[in-house]
């Protein structure tokens, strides 16, 4: 719960810095991946079940996302595909972010499985999204290459930085 900043009253919850300061490391990674290859993006899936406070924060401390889904936002899958074949047009590379969380905003998830901690079974938003957009950049004829990164375990099981161990 406090590593996703999501208690009422706080303005930072312990834990939030070093989720932040190592997503923007994978999101990194997924940038030097998508401008290394040819027409490829940088897909990193990031942990924020309900909010999307750690894919926005790393997000915005990398400076290199395209885009960033939370599942805060109302997502229109058709726009979203769109705008992304028209990024790769443009730069010949992208880096999306997008929180676990979307997987119920994204796909609609309506399961009623429970994990072993109690938490509701998300659709995977991550491959699904690989999935899809590898689908439209095929009907619309245009190469692409999906590098797929999911850091969360390693985002959760890091000592934390200097500010979070105080």
């Amino acid at each position: 719960k406090t590593i996703d900043n999501d208690i009422p009253l706080l303005d930072t919850s312990f834990g939030f810095d070093t989720a932040c300061t190592e997503a923007s490391k994978a999101i990194l990674s997924a940038y030097v991946e998508s401008t290394t290859n040819a027409n490829c993006i940088g897909l990193v899936k990031l942990m924020g079940r309900h909010c999307g406070f750690i894919a926005a924060h790393a997000t915005l401390a990398a400076r290199v996302v395209d885009v960033c889904l939370i599942p805060e936002m109302n997502i229109s899958k058709d726009k979203l595909l769109d705008y992304v074949a028209e990024v790769m047009k443009k730069k010949k590379h992208a880096v999306i972010v997008v929180a676990e969380g979307c997987g119920d905003t994204i796909l609609h998830s309506d399961s009623a499985q429970k994990d072993a901690g109690g938490n509701k079974v998300l659709a995977d938003v991550g491959p699904y999204l690989k999935d899809e957009i590898t689908s439209h950049f095929k009907t619309l004829g245009l190469p692409v290459s999906i590098k797929y990164i999911d850091p969360t375990y390693m985002i959760r099981s890091v000592p934390p930085n200097a500010y979070d161990g105080l």
